[in-house]
């Protein structure tokens, strides 16, 4: 599938496409992260994809070609602790926000990965399965999820007990046994969600 789906909003008008996207929205613990990146109207790279559909060794390849290619890019994060506070859906739009802002650059249009934002007076879409159909939220998700698994890899000598460099904070077999023995931690763990809820009511109970 052809990463092209901006390619049709470039005019006199629209010469700055933003293309936003986040990480870490399904995980148990830490920051989700967001990535915004504005590349060059006639930049291809075969490499840059959906990041899921990429290695980690192949995550990090593309992350410096973005780097190195980007017009601008920027990333935003919001806490476990604002998460718990504002919801997780309100907290992946305040990071693109915040990856917006860091980004520090002109735009004349935002393209999300599905995430609707109402911050901005200028054209805006809400792409569904965008990270798969447009090479700018791509190209943001990539940033995003190789930022976070850095961030990972540094909790997981923070927190050694609950192996993080392992899991990267999803649910698994892992990290819910971690979760059995150790309990949340508070501003590491998101309480909101129902696995960590559950496991925080049993620790309270038993205490």
């Amino acid at each position: 599938m052809a990463l092209d789906y901006e390619q049709q909003y470039y005019s006199k008008d629209i010469k700055l496409i933003v293309g936003c996207d986040e990480a870490g929205r399904g995980c148990l613990l830490g920051d989700v992260f967001a990535g915004a990146v504005i590349l060059p109207k006639d930049f291809k790279c075969d490499l840059i994809n959906d990041s899921k559909q990429l290695s980690e060794k192949q995550r990090e390849e593309a992350f410096q070609i973005i780097k190195e290619n980007a017009i601008a890019y920027g990333v935003g994060r919001c806490t476990a602790e604002e998460i718990d506070k504002i919801n997780i859906l309100n907290a992946s739009r305040l990071a693109m926000e915040r990856a917006i802002e860091n980004m520090n650059h002109k735009f004349d249009m935002i393209i999300t990965d599905a995430v609707k934002m109402n911050k901005y007076d200028c054209p805006k879409e809400a792409l569904i399965h965008g990270d798969a159909l447009a090479l700018c939220v791509a190209a943001a998700s990539i940033i995003a999820k190789v930022c976070r698994d850095h961030y990972c890899y540094e909790l997981d000598k923070q927190y050694p007990e609950y192996q993080i460099a392992k899991h990267k904070g999803y649910g698994t077999k892992i990290h819910l046994e971690a979760l059995d023995k150790y309990g949340p931690k508070k501003g590491l763990h998101r309480f909101t969600y129902a696995p960590v809820k559950k496991r925080l009511i049993e620790k309270i109970t038993l205490f």
